[in-house]
């Protein structure tokens, strides 16, 4: 467990910025969040962007307005990050950006601002592993018999840190693995649940070689999975079977992985990263220097706390229940 650094003074407010409510890993963040604030007796005053940039902007100005001592971020759309920069600089409110990366030259604008997050290469590859290993145990998982993986991607949003590696990581995994691989299909269904069910439909309707199925994120995994149920797959038979895996290791997936639907996930780490979050947040309200032993957790180049995802398996996914 991380180490906790010291209790805040109690006038503190941070003001935390979400890109939209209606997203279960988000609201997960959130809460733990929340939990760790009253732990440390600090005010969180949280508003919901509603997926929109000019509400973003609104509730940040207000914010600043109000004085609050930091800024806790998750930007809607990460080019303007450099304005929010811009605002809270000339304020001096720190501001620690999460969950949506800023490009690395906003990043350098300023010295009081922050990224929690997880390195999005890392969960490609280990959704591309665990395709890999299931490729490498089910011979009937070449469903065509031409020793060629046909896959589609469902991704999140286009422009997005975590879609665009995503994306492209959990095919450089099967390719570093010696896989042959195809790419059948791509689309974007915008990390939701019922857009990644309609895209998986059409998918399916438009070709009959899908093999695997990689989403950016659980969501939209488990929607592709009510898509292919609807088609008689992935409700028991053995020989109807197409693995799909996403990111995040929602309580949702873990359920449907426990009924042998969601072949694997990825565990983004929702409570360490709202806790490491408001400790930043809380440590550069104070004025101290944002370091393993003011946060609790690894600071990369004085900016950076990257949090480690953790591949979920049939193996291990109980341990996240």
């Amino acid at each position: 467990a991380a180490e906790e650094p010291a209790a805040a003074p109690a006038q503190i407010t941070i003001g935390a910025s979400i890109r939209k409510y209606d997203d279960t890993y988000l609201t997960e963040q959130r809460n733990n969040m929340k939990i760790k604030g009253d732990e440390l007796g600090v005010t969180i005053d949280f508003t919901d962007s509603k997926a929109d940039q000019t509400t973003q902007n609104n509730n940040i100005d207000m914010y600043i307005t109000k004085e609050y001592n930091a800024l806790a971020i998750n930007m809607q759309e990460r080019s303007a990050a450099d304005v929010v920069i811009e605002k809270a600089k000339n304020a001096n409110i720190p501001v620690v950006f999460f969950n949506t990366e800023p490009f690395e030259e906003a990043m350098a604008m300023w010295d009081k601002v922050y990224y929690v997050g997880a390195k999005a290469e890392e969960s490609g590859l280990m959704q591309g592993k665990a395709m890999v290993d299931y490729w490498n145990s089910h011979p009937e998982a070449d469903k065509n018999g031409d020793g060629i993986v046909q896959y589609v991607i469902i991704m999140g949003e286009p422009g997005h840190q975590d879609a665009e590696l995503r994306s492209e990581y959990c095919v450089k995994a099967m390719t570093d693995a010696g896989l042959q691989v195809e790419e059948v299909a791509k689309d974007t269904a915008m990390w939701d649940r019922v857009k990644g069910q309609d895209k998986m439909a059409t998918f399916l309707a438009a070709h009959d070689n899908i093999e695997a199925v990689f989403c950016n994120n659980d969501d939209m995994a488990l929607g592709a999975i009510e898509a292919l149920k609807a088609e008689g797959y992935n409700t028991g038979d053995a020989s109807k079977y197409i693995p799909v895996v996403g990111v995040d290791a929602t309580a949702p997936a873990l359920e449907s992985m426990s009924k042998g639907e969601l072949l694997g996930t990825v565990l983004n780490d929702a409570e360490n990263q709202g806790i490491a979050t408001v400790n930043v947040a809380v440590a550069a309200a104070q004025g101290l220097e944002i370091t393993k032993d003011t946060v609790g957790y690894d600071v990369t180049d004085g900016k950076y706390i990257w949090v480690p995802y953790v591949k979920v398996t049939a193996d291990n996914y109980q341990d996240f229940m």
